[in-house]
């Protein structure tokens, strides 16, 4: 079944390329095509397009095969083209005619549209909570390990003093840039484009407004062109926000293998969690981490894919949109993956302790050195240049370790502060919005 189908049926070769994936991946929209379709019968009964009687067994039947959906007892059938066919399909199998009435005022385009909408502005949130665990658990860590030292890096050459609550400590902070980044593309995706047809609109007197608060939407697209020209651009920004997030689990997950690596050593596992060799009974490989690190440098490509698949379109629709929930929708999924993953493992962290008691890593403490002679009065330039001749001659023998002033900003201080920046990005979601009118649309 074909919602466009006329007389003439396509070549079998002809559909099996044009429909691909679709119907694997529109299992992903299913439960939000049937919200969709909620909110316009509703709107198609308050213009007159539907009776109230039509309405209330039109919105029964969808209510049913919502909770099929949300069961798993629900699928495209072989011969059915999408989801939105096979939806529209099984209710005029049970309604007869009435069934037939839901697609009035609107085009498969901003159907999908629609839906795909719904899905990724549910799918942020998602993602968005995942990230809140991983960064509540950062800033656990941060709090608990904020005197564990280890050495700082730059140029992977000894630098200076740093500490496990700093390390956890900057990749929360960096997860907070990343939610407002994710905050920026859910405005995007929360404007409805529902009523735009085609991308040209339509004759009926819809009411957008009203679908666009049935559905807690913030707004609505409201030139029906741009609706159309979204699709691609909502799918990237949405991506390159994602990217961000894998940008940041990927740099955390080298650390990790770095760290966890027999030359470094400050940082080890339970056996369970790490993996062995066929052939070497002592390996302990991270192989966790270096998923992760790979799916996420994957994920970092994502925006660009979906901008080569979409960059030379003129406005309106394309097949090639299509295309786009088999590139976008599963990375999706595995990022929610990756950050449940490194989750678990950062909760069963060990910290090797007094790291920086070992000699060879006496020189991170020379700009103590510095600092203490400039206290003391010495110019700077005159107090760096005797530390390194001392370093030359071997004549450097620090006498502590580190110096007071220094090791409140080495303790990671900043943890309460992070934490407002967060609660403060999570505040400008609306979720909550959304929440309560689907809750409502499916009551």
């Amino acid at each position: 079944m074909k919602l466009w189908q006329k007389d003439k049926t396509s070549l079998k070769e002809v559909e099996k390329f044009t429909v691909g994936r679709d119907q694997e991946m529109d299992m992903y929209l299913a439960p939000f095509d049937v919200q969709g379709s909620l909110a316009h019968i509703t709107m198609l009964e308050s213009i007159g397009l539907l009776e109230k009687h039509e309405l209330a067994i039109l919105s029964a039947e969808l209510k049913n095969i919502y909770r099929r959906i949300a069961s798993g007892d629900f699928n495209v059938e072989d011969g059915v083209e999408d989801i939105h066919s096979q939806v529209e399909l099984e209710l005029t199998k049970k309604l007869g005619d009435v069934g037939k009435k839901i697609h009035s005022g609107r085009s498969r385009n901003d159907q999908v549209l629609v839906d795909i909408k719904l899905y990724l502005r549910h799918e942020i949130r998602e993602v968005t909570s995942e990230v809140k665990n991983l960064f509540d658990l950062l800033q656990t860590q941060s709090i608990k390990y904020k005197d564990h030292l280890l050495p700082g890096y730059t140029h992977l050459q000894l630098a200076m003093p740093s500490s496990f609550g700093l390390w956890f400590g900057a990749y929360a902070e960096s997860l907070v840039d990343d939610v407002i980044t994710l905050q920026a593309a859910y405005r995007v995706v929360n404007k409805n484009p529902l009523g735009s047809a085609a991308g040209y609109g339509s004759s009926f007197p819809l009411n957008r407004a009203l679908t666009t608060r049935l559905l807690g939407f913030e707004d609505l697209n409201y030139n029906v062109v741009y609706a159309q020209m979204g699709r691609g651009k909502t799918e990237r920004i949405v991506a390159s926000a994602l990217s961000n997030i894998a940008a940041t689990l990927s740099k955390l997950s080298m650390d990790a293998c770095l760290f966890l690596n027999q030359n470094f050593g400050f940082i080890s596992f339970p056996e369970e969690l790490t993996t062995g060799s066929s052939i070497m009974p002592h390996k302990k490989n991270p192989d966790v981490f270096e998923l992760v690190r790979a799916r996420c440098n994957q994920m970092m490509a994502l925006p660009n894919d979906i901008a080569m698949s979409t960059v030379n379109l003129p406005s309106g629709y394309h097949r090639d949109m299509q295309l786009l929930k088999e590139i976008l929708f599963p990375a999706i999924q595995r990022l929610k993956d990756c950050l449940r993953m490194v989750q678990l493992m950062l909760s069963n962290i060990s910290i090797k302790e007094n790291i920086l008691a070992d000699e060879k890593y006496k020189f991170l403490f020379s700009v103590e050195e510095v600092n203490k002679l400039v206290l003391a009065g010495t110019p700077f330039r005159d107090a760096y240049k005797k530390v390194g001749m001392d370093i030359e001659r071997g004549d450097y023998y620090p006498q502590t370790t580190v110096h007071h002033t220094h090791e409140g900003s080495i303790g990671n201080p900043g943890t309460e502060a992070i934490e407002a920046m967060m609660n403060q990005s999570l505040a400008s979601f609306q979720f909550s919005d959304a929440d309560t009118a689907i809750a409502k649309l499916l009551s």
